[in-house]
């Protein structure tokens, strides 16, 4: 039966990269995680084995580290692009390509003797930094994000009035615990050099902020409410997004019953359980955008 070759790509996926930038006594540090796709006049190769046209998927990790050197990493967005652009740009063959960087955040340690502060450092493990660069010669797609972002509200939010039906057991809450571990990723409308390039390293923090706030100062009826704020209130502030995508897996926290020892629990003692849980996702966009973030944010 006559087959044909559908959607293809290769590269090297996931190089350690760790950057350390000395400023004489001062250090800083990029630590990246790079992943680079390619695709573009790959027929043969695989109808065949010609490698006429694969640029080693060893050179793309030799290119990763030499651009680390030769460019600096100002941000993981920046960075993507220079890999992207160079990819794209120096082999004929290739026609796109797709860099994903997650970002590890160190920060220094205090220390009495200043001297040393400069140098010595501790893993900040609040979330993982996320951007994917795609270039295809012509336009850019810029799409940055984070996960493992846990956030909890121990009030302020309620879960009632919902739809019963015959196997329905669940308890309305008044009060309840609300706690997510925030997976996002949005898109910047910047698709061209011919564009003011956005402060990357700004947007990230700022769009962190205001997810917080927003987690912070919604009172949740519902974790769907909770997600539409958190979306609205980046959209409303940066300009430079125009679509955010959430995964906000629900992390139950369920009132232990403590009357078999005589005791009240009086909204004090709970069970975190960690499966089974709702997942809620959504995306929230700028008024007459197109959605273009896969629904599937794990192959992001």
């Amino acid at each position: 039966m006559p087959t044909i070759l559908g959607q293809n790509q290769y590269g090297k996926a996931e190089n350690r990269l760790v950057k350390i930038t000395r400023d004489g006594a001062t250090h800083h540090i990029k630590d990246l995680n790079v992943s680079v796709a390619l695709s573009g006049d790959m027929e043969e190769v695989h109808y065949s084995g010609s490698n006429a046209n694969v640029l080693p998927t060893d050179t793309t990790k030799n290119t990763v580290f030499a651009f680390a050197k030769e460019h600096g990493v100002e941000s993981a967005e920046q960075f993507g692009i220079h890999l992207a652009r160079h990819f794209v740009t120096s082999q004929d063959a290739i026609h796109r390509a797709r860099v994903r960087v997650e970002e590890y955040a160190w920060e220094r340690i205090a220390v009495s003797d200043a001297g040393r502060a400069g140098h010595s450092f501790v893993r900040r493990g609040r979330e993982t930094r996320l951007t994917q660069i795609t270039y295809d010669g012509e336009r850019w797609e810029v799409v940055s994000g984070l996960k493992d972002l846990t956030v909890l509200n121990s009030t302020d939010s309620e879960f009632r009035g919902y739809r019963k039906d015959r196997y329905t057991t669940l308890e309305e809450a008044h009060d309840r615990v609300l706690a997510t571990s925030v997976s996002g990723r949005w898109r910047f409308n910047w698709t061209g050099d011919d564009q003011p390039m956005p402060d990357w390293d700004d947007s990230y923090e700022q769009v962190g902020r205001h997810l917080l706030e927003a987690f912070a100062e919604t009172y949740s009826l519902s974790l769907q409410q909770t997600l539409h704020r958190m979306g609205a209130r980046v959209i409303d502030h940066r300009g430079e997004i125009d679509e955010i995508r959430f995964s906000l897996p629900n992390s139950h926290h369920f009132l232990v019953d403590l009357e078999p020892f005589g005791l009240e629990n009086d909204n004090e003692v709970y069970v975190a359980a960690d499966r089974p849980y709702g997942l809620i996702e959504g995306t929230v966009l700028r008024e007459g955008c197109e959605a273009r973030i896969p629904v599937d944010l794990t192959n992001l």
